[in-house]
């Protein structure tokens, strides 16, 4: 059952991203903010100030990824933009499939504006087979509130039973080789000297990149929590189940992957920097680390997910993050009846036909997803500002007296 169940997700997979590929009416922005942006869009759901550039770096050494940047830059309004950040997904034996194409406000290798920097800089991991300019819309707007995005373009593709649990100790070990990379070449003339300050780092995340950033940041994997969190999900017949198929017969070649001499009966060695500030967690699988692993996050923590999320329940992946971290400033934003796809890039337009098959990919059963993403562009900036550049007024916002919206729950410590 269950392989056929994988062979339906993979050729569903397919088709969809084929057809969207054929039905998407792409856009082109060649003036100022092409994205529409509410009326009534919350204070820092609005973009920033700076004007912002982009391009795609690339590590020389092993793992050799991609490494997509978006910064402040001197550019105007008026000058060539593109739609430079298309929603991807990677496919096995396809490669990167474009099922949609996003407008985009960034100027293509704008020269960076040093004036303003260093600035504190923000590590980005995209949800699981997922490009990094899937999540475009929310490093532009980062981008533009002064922060330079660095996204790892993780080395992997949309196979379920090979991909998760390599993934899962992959991950957090090429986000250290970003870190290495990040350290060298902020070093006096390299690529990032007086663009990005080295000592003020976020992790940001979706999906599995939320797993990964909660990792960078020092949770551990926990052999017994999820051994015991998988017999009960199994018990149950929860709908997530299937993640656990996916991960616990792999347990002993994950901790070979890892380098490990055995499998660890409790907690893992740890994949944390010491010099994470802050985290954002998107749908993030925390399943992996329990209460136990978790508690070894000291960060401050942001952590968002949608309760309609069937990908990585509410209650696997937001909730939990907020409950046991140790972190002494920790928020858990609930969006009410939200879907997992809610966090990436909005579609450009799709045709009428195609619309059966794009599902949450392109829409969301019960949001309209540029509000979602007002809001969540707006929280997560504020927390960035108060966290990495001490900013009384987004503090004030985290407030929860000030956080009070339609459509969410919100919850938080030491605000």
């Amino acid at each position: 059952m269950l392989a056929s169940k994988k062979w339906i997700f993979g050729l569903f997979s397919i088709l969809v991203a084929a057809t969207l590929f054929l039905a998407v009416r792409p856009q082109k922005c060649t003036s100022g903010v092409c994205t529409e942006h509410r009326l009534d869009a919350p204070p820092y759901g609005i973009p920033g100030a700076y004007s912002v550039g982009s391009r795609v770096l690339r590590m020389a050494e092993e793992p050799n990824l991609e490494l997509p940047i978006w910064y402040p830059a001197v550019a105007s309004v008026g000058e060539e933009k593109g739609a430079t950040h298309p929603y991807q997904v990677k496919l096995p034996a396809v490669g990167a499939v474009t099922i949609a194409t996003d407008a985009s406000y960034a100027v293509p290798d704008a020269p960076a504006d040093l004036a303003g920097g260093p600035y504190p800089l923000v590590i980005l991991s995209p949800g699981f087979a997922m490009s990094a300019s899937s999540y475009g819309w929310l490093a532009e707007h980062l981008a533009s509130y002064g922060f330079v995005v660095l996204a790892a373009e993780h080395d992997e593709e949309m196979n379920p039973e090979t991909g998760l649990w390599q993934g899962a100790v992959k991950r957090p070990q090429e986000i250290q080789a970003v870190f290495a990379y990040v350290d060298a070449q902020t070093q006096l003339g390299g690529t990032l000297a007086g663009l990005v300050d080295a000592e003020t780092v976020a992790v940001l995340g979706h999906s599995y990149g939320g797993y990964t950033a909660l990792a960078a940041a020092g949770a551990r994997l926990d052999s017994a929590g999820l051994v015991a969190h998988c017999e009960q999900a199994v018990q149950e017949t929860h709908p997530a189940a299937w993640l656990c198929d996916m991960l616990l017969p792999h347990l002993p070649e994950m901790a070979e992957l890892a380098g490990l001499d055995a499998l660890p009966a409790e907690l893992w060695p740890g994949w944390g920097d010491a010099g994470v500030d802050a985290v954002v967690a998107l749908a993030g699988d925390a399943f992996f680390f329990g209460g136990a692993g978790l508690a070894e996050i000291e960060a401050p923590v942001l952590a968002i997910g949608g309760t309609a999320d069937t990908d990585s329940p509410f209650a696997w992946s937001t909730e939990p993050t907020f409950d046991y971290v140790s972190s002494p400033r920790k928020i858990r934003i609930a969006l009410d009846e939200a879907e997992h796809m809610i966090f990436t890039n909005p579609c450009a337009s799709v045709r009428w036909y195609a619309r059966p098959l794009a599902g949450e990919f392109c829409a969301d059963t019960s949001w309209n997803r540029q509000q979602a993403h007002d809001l969540i562009s707006h929280f997560t900036t504020a927390f960035l500002l108060a966290e990495l550049k001490q900013d009384k007024a987004a503090a004030g916002e985290l407030a929860g007296e000030t956080a009070v919206f339609p459509q969410i729950d919100y919850e938080s410590a030491g605000y």
